[in-house]
């Protein structure tokens, strides 16, 4: 017979009975008066069809089956106890899990020495999984699939919690002996090739309906989804590339690269933290959301205002819209 909500209500009465094998014992551990806990003691009885506790001289014994339900009627209920106990204060230190994040590799090479340091340092047991951007990161994150993405999106569903982490602004790299010069006007930034990185979907997107306003279209050669390969490949070519000024940045030593104002007038972007609210009270991924926050103040502390935290409606590289 499955139990049902009067068997788990009982369970306190019951293993106080047990514990203490006596009615009077039980109801003060309880804070019950003494009719009340014989009430309850002739209803388990009737339940169970067993006495449970039984006359010896002055007091009372368990009855076999008594003893064999003691251990574990005790184990239930401190089971269900466990369930409205404080839990003990958070240590990333003793945190042993693993955590999937969607991110790009801008991601990872601008917060990524940084973050890196300080979860390793404080939470040497935690594991990370790197995923790429991917049209369904918000789909991903609803169905548990993955714990945290950061990035720039167009739709996501309505229950998504987001959290501003980083702003930045697009410039453009050619390689160093690039014949283009110090300048670059829009006249020639529209004959020169492109190169575009479109993590997400397909080429087209912010730059290129700034030009359609303005009459004009970009032939974009090569997209790729990788922002170092990009670099990398814009370095080996007399293509232009339009990007990110912190990754520029990093990037422009090592491949030689140099950065020119763009000669468009190109709105900042904000990346956000996002993640479904099912995790908003769980210690470890609220710490590892911080962890962000924290590595993103440790950068160089520049801001953009009124920095775009949404891709535009028509924008290819956020992939096929949600249907709403």
């Amino acid at each position: 017979m499955r139990p049902t909500p009067a068997d788990l209500a009982s369970l306190a009465t019951l293993d106080a009975l047990l514990q203490t094998s006596s009615v009077t014992r039980a109801a003060d551990r309880l804070g019950l008066s003494v009719p009340a806990v014989s009430h309850a003691l002739a209803r388990l009885r009737a339940r169970l069809d067993d006495p449970l506790l039984v006359r010896a001289g002055r007091g009372m014994v368990l009855t076999p089956r008594a003893e064999a339900l003691a251990p574990r009627v005790r184990e239930a209920v401190a089971a269900t106890e466990r369930v409205f106990v404080e839990p003990a204060a958070f240590d990333p230190a003793r945190l042993t899990r693993a955590f999937a994040l969607s991110v790009t590799d801008y991601v990872l090479v601008v917060f990524g020495p940084v973050f890196e340091r300080r979860v390793r340092d404080q939470a040497p047991q935690v594991d990370l999984r790197y995923l790429p951007n991917a049209v369904d990161d918000g789909e991903r994150l609803r169905r548990g699939e993955t714990d945290l993405a950061v990035g720039i999106y167009r739709d996501l569903p309505p229950e998504l919690r987001t959290r501003p982490v980083i702003t930045d602004r697009l410039v453009c790299v050619v390689r160093a002996g690039h014949p283009v010069g110090d300048r670059l006007d829009l006249q020639r930034y529209v004959a020169l090739e492109h190169m575009q990185i479109a993590p997400r979907g397909r080429p087209g997107g912010y730059v290129d309906r700034l030009l359609a306003e303005a009459g004009l279209e970009r032939r974009v050669s090569r997209a790729v989804p990788y922002f170092q390969v990009a670099l990398a490949m814009v370095a080996a070519s007399d293509a232009v590339l339009t990007v990110s000024e912190r990754i520029a940045r990093i990037a422009a030593p090592t491949h030689g690269l140099r950065i020119l104002e763009p000669p468009l007038d190109l709105a900042p972007f904000a990346l956000s933290l996002v993640w479904h609210p099912r995790f908003d009270g769980d210690a470890g991924h609220r710490w590892l959301r911080e962890q962000f926050a924290a590595a993103s103040a440790e950068l160089d502390g520049r801001t953009h205002p009124q920095a775009r935290n949404r891709l535009d409606r028509d924008d290819p590289t956020g992939g096929p819209r949600r249907n709403r």
